[in-house]
């Protein structure tokens, strides 16, 4: 079956099995946050692929909260995908703008809750070691993939701040080549900053 195959050890990455579904969560994943940064609008459909494949990952390692945040991923890939072909033919015609304060409280409303909710739950109905880092950077993750699908260039800063608390995540829970692929996300994350900052329009 497809999803044994999936499950099966690819390689063995810093001594720990690394199973088919993480080697292809990082192979898309790098891709689609390269496509990101320059604005391409094909980063949504490679995204969806890459939250399937991680799904698989994060429930072998009980990070149950990004398990689930990856099928909130696909259809906030999906409405992405949709807003950035609206806004104009192709990738690039949705101008780049700042979060304005009212998105901003919405957003840090929605993260607070989002964050207490899910550490609840994690605590109470599942066998997690790392409520409180599995459930912020789920809430950070859910507010920068809404950012980004409105091409809000402080989105940039909330995935800086996931990447940091998912690197060493990824490394506690022995997911190295997932946590090197937050390494790369991270120096994406910069470069996607600098490069939307150069594209921003003016209030």
């Amino acid at each position: 079956m497809l999803l044994d195959w999936l499950n099966s050890t690819a390689v063995t990455a810093f001594g720990a099995p690394t199973s088919w579904a993480e080697v292809l969560g990082f192979a898309t994943g790098a891709l689609c946050v390269w496509l990101v940064v320059r604005q391409h609008i094909a980063n949504w459909p490679l995204g969806i692929a890459n939250a399937v494949m991680l799904s698989l990952v994060f429930l072998d390692a009980a990070l149950y909260a990004d398990a689930g945040l990856q099928v909130v991923y696909v259809v906030l890939n999906a409405y992405g995908w949709w807003h950035w072909a609206r806004g104009g033919n192709g990738a690039t015609l949705l101008p780049v703008r700042h979060t304005t304060r009212a998105e901003w409280i919405g957003q840090v409303a929605a993260g607070v809750l989002i964050t207490a909710g899910l550490c609840w739950w994690l605590a109470t109905h599942t066998d997690s070691t790392t409520e409180l880092p599995d459930a912020a950077t789920t809430a950070l993750s859910l507010m920068a993939t809404y950012g980004q699908s409105r091409k809000l260039l402080e989105s940039w800063w909330l995935w800086i701040t996931a990447d940091l608390i998912y690197i060493p995540l990824y490394g506690y829970k022995g997911l190295w080549l997932t946590a090197l692929l937050y390494v790369l996300f991270l120096g994406l994350c910069v470069a996607g900053l600098r490069s939307w900052r150069r594209a921003v329009v003016p209030a």
